[in-house]
């Protein structure tokens, strides 16, 4: 499973379809979770483990992979599951990458992986509370069952167990364009509202407006519903910040969508998503994004907002 799962080529191929690949793994419970594959580097049965003293109650050790050290995380107790009753339980290492960084999520069986659609993601449902750590729910069909797969909002988990710094460094801000920046609108657009919750942090220092969407078709819906009101969108907005991996449609889609009509074309977009690597400046040179950037880079995400209203104010 490893060596497909880094093959940069037949990600791509995905680019602009809207759809995508799910592991399916369960926490030795019923439930049927997933990940989305993209941001899998391999899945393994557990190593020995070293214990860490004084890390964090969720991660149960270091694994040591290829002279590498990789922390551990415990995915069923991450996410609020009591401790596992059954004996002799399965349990693998599912080895990722978000935001330039890697680690290991403990989990129990890993199933399979499937291909669908990013238009049969859904949202969690709004009874679920803001505390579930679901970023949307999917059903797929195994023989004459259907079953209901939930997608783990991992940027959530991860929140929860490294401090994610919002502050921006000194020397990064110009301040000759501080008073340009207030007031204009950013447009950002996640399903992880984690994500977008440091996105705001981050921009809000400098005086912006922040619209937020949820998904790529929500936000494109708005930016249609501005066009056919007459409005130009390159007013609107200073920019548009969209994460890849979305339900109903992902940042790849929306971006091409936006790119294929006349009235938005111009608007300027940023990828930030917790991908890294080849593989996204493959994405973005195939639908046409601006800038490509890494999540959580308060700094970088600064300059791309500096850099953008550079150009604006060139024009």
């Amino acid at each position: 499973m490893s060596g497909v799962l880094n093959t940069v080529d037949q990600r791509t191929n995905l680019v602009g379809e809207n759809r995508l690949e799910l592991l399916l793994f369960s926490l030795n419970s019923r439930q049927v979770f997933a990940i989305n594959v993209f941001k899998v580097r391999e899945v393994i049965k557990v190593p020995p483990l070293t214990k860490m003293p004084g890390a964090h109650h969720h991660i149960t050790g270091v694994a040591s992979l290829r002279g590498a050290s990789v922390p551990v995380i415990d995915l069923r107790a991450a996410i609020g599951f009591p401790p596992s009753r059954q004996e002799d339980i399965e349990e693998n290492l599912i080895i990722t990458e978000y935001n330039r960084t890697v680690q290991g999520f403990l989990v129990g069986q890993v199933r399979n992986i499937v291909n669908t659609a990013w238009t049969e993601i859904q949202p969690p449902p709004k009874t679920a509370g803001r505390a579930n750590f679901l970023t949307a729910i999917t059903q797929i069909k195994e023989g004459d069952q259907t079953e209901i797969v939930e997608i783990i909002d991992v940027e959530k988990v991860l929140a929860g167990i490294i401090d994610y710094d919002v502050s921006i460094s000194d020397g990064v801000l110009d301040e000759e364009l501080m008073a340009q920046m207030v007031g204009r609108n950013v447009l950002i657009v996640d399903d992880s509202s984690t994500a977008r919750a440091q996105v705001r942090g981050t921009l809000s220092q400098l005086g912006l407006n922040i619209i937020e969407c949820r998904d790529g078709l929500e936000a494109y819906t708005l930016l249609k519903k501005w066009c056919d009101e007459g409005k130009v969108v390159t007013e609107e907005l200073l920019m548009m910040i969209t994460d890849a991996e979305m339900p109903e449609m992902d940042g790849y889609k929306l971006t091409y969508e936006v790119r294929n009509d006349d009235r938005m074309k111009d608007l300027y977009v940023t990828l930030n998503t917790s991908l890294s690597g080849s593989f996204n400046d493959a994405m973005v040179k195939k639908v046409g994004c601006d800038r490509f950037i890494s999540k959580f880079q308060p700094d970088l995400l600064v300059e791309v907002a500096q850099d953008r209203l550079r150009q604006v104010l060139s024009q």
